[in-house]
């Protein structure tokens, strides 16, 4: 079967996948003053409130990263920095335009697209994140890739993603959102030949599965599970490490639920998603919008299975407004 995004994909290719038609039911209308975004079910979305010695932390991250581009106006390392530390403190439509300015100086710098359509997903303007991902993989179509430095480091201080990962990773939860279950697919099947670490691998595993299924390709979907064990080495991304033992078997997806519920509400958005979503393809419709349900209302709405749970209720209520 021939790959949307085949390994030596050709840029008249990916040019033409920019026409890509928007789903329907993900449609924005503008925030309300001060809002970040708004969801794909139409309600204003806020800024994260951060623990106060966080927030103090991020907020003398972002002055050194400003002072850095004063110092050095001409580098455009220096300018994404100060639009990650802004995203950190959730003031993600400022690091949009500070990315966007930097997209008219440094046109061709591919890690300022992927950037900002990392952003542009979190304010739900999908069709811009689209965009501005697929022209990434055209700057860096036979380039060689290159370790993306954590702007939040993990305990061991050791960054598990790259430029070329983050960029399909991104460009497969763009098309998966948009409910392009096809085209989602064909993008973490390239992302796979850079997940080069186990973190990188469960986290592209656990979308390109529950991709697959979507599409009904149940034993293509298993294929996947085969190289994940228990004991595979997992620094940061253990949420979909432990949905992909789910989908393997090895644990009910009653109990994974019940260790992220509390009487507030869900503390994983990542986990309640997949668990959802295994409930929606194994015939309990029900169950799944009752834990979509519950992800919506939490806190936790920068998180792409908070995303994701938006998108399946605004298709279902579309699917409904439809009959």
């Amino acid at each position: 079967m021939l790959s949307h995004y085949p390994a030596r994909w050709s840029v008249a290719l990916v040019a033409a996948l920019t026409a890509c038609a928007a789903d329907p039911s993900l449609v924005r209308e503008h925030p309300l003053p001060g809002a970040e975004a708004v969801s794909l079910l139409g309600d204003s979305l806020w800024a994260p409130t951060l623990d106060s010695a966080v927030r103090v932390a991020r907020e003398s991250m972002l002055t050194a990263a400003d002072l850095a581009y004063r110092r050095d106006a001409e580098s455009p390392d220096a300018l994404i920095w100060v639009g990650r530390r802004l995203a950190y403190l959730g003031r993600y439509r400022e690091a949009i335009e500070v990315y966007t300015r930097g997209i008219d100086r440094f046109p061709d710098d591919p890690r300022l697209y992927r950037h900002r359509g990392h952003r542009f997903i979190t304010v739900r303007s999908l069709d811009e994140a689209l965009s501005d991902l697929l022209t990434a993989t055209r700057l860096t179509a036979g380039t060689p890739d290159e370790v993306e430095p954590d702007g939040l480091p993990n305990d061991r201080g050791i960054p598990t993603s790259t430029l070329h990962s983050n960029i399909w990773y991104h460009l497969g939860l763009v098309h998966y959102l948009r409910g392009d279950f096809e085209r989602a697919a064909s993008a973490y099947r390239e992302c796979m030949l850079y997940a080069t670490n186990p973190d990188m691998l469960v986290a592209t595993s656990h979308w390109l599965y529950m991709a697959l299924r979507r599409l009904g390709r149940e034993q293509e979907a298993n294929q996947v599970l085969v190289p994940i064990v228990a004991d595979l080495d997992i620094i940061e991304n253990q949420a979909y490490h432990r949905l992909l033992m789910l989908y393997k078997g090895a644990t009910r997806a009653e109990a994974l639920l019940d260790s992220v519920q509390t009487t507030d509400g869900l503390t994983s958005a990542t986990v309640a998603y997949g668990i959802g979503t295994w409930y929606l393809y194994g015939g309990q419709p029900d169950r799944a919008v009752e834990v979509f349900r519950r992800i919506v209302v939490g806190p936790e709405w920068a998180a792409f299975g908070s995303l994701a749970a938006e998108a399946e209720l605004a298709r279902m209520d579309l699917t409904r407004a439809q009959r």
